[in-house]
């Protein structure tokens, strides 16, 4: 089922009612659906800084889930971590008191408000023995999630050439927390924590300046350049943006609040398909029918321009024939909604219909067709 084609925003000019942004990379996305409003250079790969926590954050909350670890296990600050993320390594730090025990709570307060590194070493430690062997972990962990570029060297993002992530897999992760793990996903919006009797602000600062802004983390190292992924919900919609690259904090606060607003200001939420609506057909062998009706399970939704001219496409894609016999509910596919170039949206897509096994002159029919396609394709191929 095709919609008419468009034009992506990506390049968009500024007069077009594109957004006109000076980080070097960039992405501003919908996270519900992961559409893509915008991205610059959303590929390069970079040093991630403080940023990469996030994947430290999502391996410790998976650990929770699974019922590996509690959020009351007490963890031993090492020398080491005290050392070289703690009070004497003159960077963002929780300030554990060395050869201390703190609970997996704190420690993640620690790591997510205040930017300690000494509470994600800890944490490493304690998961996996070793700050290495955590990193392992970490990549291991983000391919498991479909972010299949991101690397890392260690638990914080300090300078190391293993750390590396684009802020395309910044964004991904961001989604991923936010609608994995609603319940700690909240510690990203609290703006201050205190141990150890001091008290620390939350870097992030579209927390004090954007309406709705609930996270999520900053990041900078003198390779990366200031950056930060950052989200808000405004309305009911919630807007997910990375940028990384910048040469200081003012600027790095700038362009994310003005990629959001500007991504609030210039999209609305559509409807492309309803729940259930009939999306396309796909053809079936060897079944009592020839092809089977396919609909989303979910209100397919796009963000558009809200004053734009944005054309869409849609499309079914899925291996087939589907080979009966299969019963309603069985997923078939994807309905994949482009935005210009841009995929917009992907959804499952599944059979309205149940059909049974075909007669045996079906079958038999079916089988001479495929056959006499598969000749075909590979013959085509030897050309």
């Amino acid at each position: 089922m095709l919609l008419a084609a468009g034009n992506s925003m990506q390049g968009a000019k500024k007069e077009e009612g594109g957004f006109d942004g000076d980080a070097p990379t960039a992405i501003l996305t919908e996270a519900t659906s992961g559409a893509v409003l915008f991205e610059k250079n959303a590929d390069e790969m970079r040093a991630p800084s403080s940023m990469m926590k996030l994947m430290t954050a999502e391996v410790v909350f998976h650990a929770i889930k699974q019922g590996d670890i509690k959020l009351t296990d007490e963890f031993h600050v090492s020398e080491n971590a005290w050392r070289r993320g703690g009070a004497p390594s003159g960077t963002s730090t929780m300030f554990a008191a060395i050869h201390s025990k703190v609970p997996v709570d704190d420690l993640l307060h620690g790591a997510i408000i205040q930017s300690g590194n000494d509470a994600c070493i800890v944490m490493a430690e304690a998961i996996a023995g070793n700050e290495p062997a955590f990193a392992e972990m970490m990549t291991k962990r983000a391919r498991e999630i479909g972010l299949m570029r991101s690397t890392f060297a260690n638990s914080n993002g300090l300078p190391n050439p293993g750390n590396k992530m684009t802020v395309r897999e910044l964004a991904m992760l961001a989604r991923h927390i936010i609608q994995t793990y609603p319940e700690f996903y909240k510690l990203f919006g609290e703006k201050e924590y205190t141990w150890n009797k001091i008290r620390q602000p939350n870097r992030n600062p579209l927390l004090n300046s954007l309406e709705g802004a609930d996270g999520l983390k900053t990041g900078y190292t003198k390779e990366g350049g200031y950056g930060m992924v950052g989200s808000a919900v405004q309305n009911g919609v919630r807007l997910i943006v990375a940028i990384n690259g910048l040469e200081d904090s003012e600027d790095r606060a700038n362009e994310a609040k003005k990629m959001l607003e500007w991504g609030f200001r210039n999209f609305e939420v559509r409807t492309v398909f309803a729940e259930n609506q009939t999306i396309g057909y796909a053809k079936v062998f060897g079944g009592d029918t020839r092809s089977v009706a396919l609909a989303s399970h979910e209100p397919v939704k796009v963000m558009v321009q809200k004053n734009g001219n944005d054309k869409l496409i849609a499309r079914v894609v899925y291996s087939g024939p589907v080979h009966a016999p299969f019963a309603a509910g069985q997923k078939v596919g994807v309905v994949k909604v482009w935005r210009g170039s841009n995929v917009a949206v992907e959804t499952p897509v599944y059979a309205k219909d149940s059909v049974g096994r075909g007669s045996t002159l079906r079958r038999a029919f079916d089988g001479a067709t495929e056959l006499a396609i598969g000749l075909v394709r590979a013959g085509a191929e030897k050309l």
